[in-house]
């Protein structure tokens, strides 16, 4: 039997493991339970995949990612070993193919959707069967409160009841300490082994801008850092995914739309082309995304507030996964708070309060003065970061200033409109009263007669804007859930008397951001000159390989791969074998077309 290095080496062509790669799988190859996180792109998969292929029997690896699970299991063909799925997709006779490869024990790996351990043909099929470990990816789908709650993971429970001698590993790259714990006891993993690898991507810049022309913003930022890269991007609802999409088209970027409104087909269609092309743009709803192991997406961007930080830190880290420079991009404005304010104020009181816990840990981010990442890593429980020179805050600090006055100003504003008038407004309306405004509105309530009318002179709009965006982030302000009127807050009142400083932030002029070698590859502006040109070369074979094949370009080989071979340029099979990630199926498969595409090159 290999062990756990030979099967690194000989199927997928690494010399040695990552992070704490080897201690995980070790534990799981000797039959402990584990809970692993670890950030996306870190190598989560191995860590099932080879206990998998080093213990006797089958691994039974359970994924919400049915539309995907048909690329997992090419890419694991690919390097020789022997997978399968069973999902809704499937008619009869492909599954009973795959249930008979299961039972003669003829796979390594056997995909599994959660809601197929509810059909009782299928625990049948299980029990038959000698299956060597359970891997539960995507954990946190199990967190009933969570970003990506799915219902069928509160099943995975009896797979401890019915298998207690199996090992289990569960496995997310997105969970707080408490997320932890409830995956721990929904899962039934008590005594399961804890690793925790560290949430940092280094490569990932992250940006958050304040809004004002979204549609415009993400144009310019495509255009001058991203022309040609693969991406996405997150819209909140279904018309705006769509409307963005054909703006960006209009404006000559491939760009399609990806959303629950879509049928079946369409959004299949639309996946396999981002998952297959290169330079698409896909813009969606958070319905896209979870599982897709494109290496290549070289940004995310959000033109809306996601609902919570594990969401923000799960939708960008779909970028870079290759660890080469990626971008996560945000534009945010007065609007997305309001928004969010009023729909956390839905449901009931349990509901209520986790949703303004999340909406509030994501408001910090956003206003914060600080790193962005020490920020995301702290909410993890990663402690102790220092600032990390590859975000907006640590690039361009925006300035600090008190803004108590301005904060009086607003609140008494609100607080005028309410008790005087019996009237409550929005945003709008308020900005106006301060800046003394004789607008229709302002003349039809008679506001110009208000005490607060014209005080607020020495700010722009814009500024005051900016004001009650942070107050209702700060939780100084608050919104009517029907209207959308701003109303105080409990903490109000401690302004208005002068008992509490108000801090607000006052962002810094960044320059964009601009690609050093525009038209290339980032994989190839960071190669040597003499390699730029052969690594194009085998990106051009790997792509009409892959078209060939019908399979996504990284199944053939990943762009780090590329970049080694294209700076080493090996010239027999025994030099290319050296290379990482090329495993002996590999080298077997496509060794004689990488080195006559070399000799193209010379």
């Amino acid at each position: 039997m290999d062990t756990p290095l030979e099967v690194l080496h000989r199927v997928f062509g690494y010399d040695s493991f990552r992070s704490n790669q080897q201690e995980i799988i070790d534990h799981v190859v000797a039959g402990g339970d584990a809970l692993v996180l670890m950030p996306t792109g870190g190598g989560k998969s191995l860590c099932y995949q080879i206990p998998a292929l080093v213990r006797r029997g089958v691994g039974v690896v359970v994924s919400p990612l049915i539309a995907l699970m048909q690329d997992q299991v090419d890419a694991l063909r690919a390097l020789g070993v022997r997978a399968g799925f069973l999902n809704s997709t499937q008619d009869f006779d492909e599954r009973r193919l795959v249930e008979a490869e299961f039972l003669a024990g003829e796979l390594d790996l056997l995909y599994l959707a959660p809601e197929r351990l509810r059909v009782d043909a299928t625990l049948r099929m299980l029990a038959k069967g000698d299956i060597s470990m359970f891997a539960i990816d995507e954990a946190h789908c199990v967190a009933q409160w969570g970003h990506d709650f799915r219902p069928d993971y509160l099943e995975l429970s009896k797979l401890r009841e019915s298998w207690p001698d199996v090992p289990r590993i569960a496995l997310t790259a997105t969970a707080t300490p408490a997320t932890r714990t409830e995956i721990s006891a929904r899962l039934g993993l008590d005594e399961a082994r804890h690793f925790v690898a560290g949430f940092d991507r280094p490569n990932i810049h992250y940006r958050i801008t304040p809004k004002s022309e979204p549609k415009r913003q993400l144009l310019d930022f495509l255009r001058t850092e991203h022309p040609g890269d693969s991406g996405i991007v997150y819209c909140l609802s279904r018309s705006s995914a769509e409307k963005i999409a054909e703006f960006l088209a209009a404006n000559g970027i491939a760009a399609l739309p990806y959303h629950a409104g879509l049928d079946a087909r369409t959004r299949a269609a639309h996946q396999a082309r981002f998952l297959r092309e290169d330079g698409l743009v896909v813009v969606a709803t958070i319905a896209f995304g979870m599982g897709i192991d494109k290496p290549d997406v070289r940004f995310v961007a959000h033109l809306d507030l996601p609902k919570s930080v594990e969401g923000y830190y799960q939708e960008t880290g779909r970028a870079g996964r290759d660890g080469l420079p990626a971008t996560a991009w945000m534009a945010y404005g007065l609007h997305d708070v309001v928004q969010h304010r009023r729909m956390a104020m839905e449901g009931d009181e349990a509901h209520r309060r986790r949703q303004v816990h999340h909406l509030d840990a994501m408001l910090a981010l956003c206003e914060t003065v600080g790193c962005r990442r020490m920020m995301l890593l702290d909410y993890f429980g990663q402690k102790g970061s220092e600032p990390c020179g590859n975000c907006d805050t640590c690039q361009a600090p925006p300035e600090s200033w008190d803004g108590t006055t301005a904060a009086q100003k607003v609140l008494s504003a609100v607080w005028r409109l309410d008790k005087e008038r019996r009237q409550k407004f929005g945003v709008g309306q308020t900005v106006d009263i301060l800046l003394g405004k004789k607008t229709a509105k302002v003349l039809q309530h008679g506001h110009e007669t208000l005490t607060v009318f014209g005080v607020g002179a020495d700010l722009g709009n814009a500024e005051w804007h900016g004001v009650v965006r942070q107050l209702l982030a700060q939780g100084l302000l608050a919104v009517e859930p029907n209207h959308g009127a701003l109303v105080l807050t409990d903490g109000s009142a401690a302004v208005l008397r002068g008992q509490r400083e108000v801090p607000l932030r006052r962002d810094a002029h960044r320059p964009a951001r601009t690609r050093t070698t525009p038209g290339k590859a980032p994989a190839a502006a960071e190669l040597p000159e003499e390699a730029a040109p052969v690594f194009e070369r085998l990106r051009a074979w790997r792509a009409a390989t892959a078209k060939e094949q019908g399979v996504p370009a990284y199944v053939i080989f990943h762009d780090a791969t590329l970049r080694e071979i294209a700076t080493r340029s090996p010239s027999t099979l025994a030099e290319l074998s050296q290379i990482n990630g090329v495993g002996e199926n590999k080298l077997a498969k496509y060794g004689d077309q990488v080195l006559a595409t070399l000799g193209e090159s010379s």
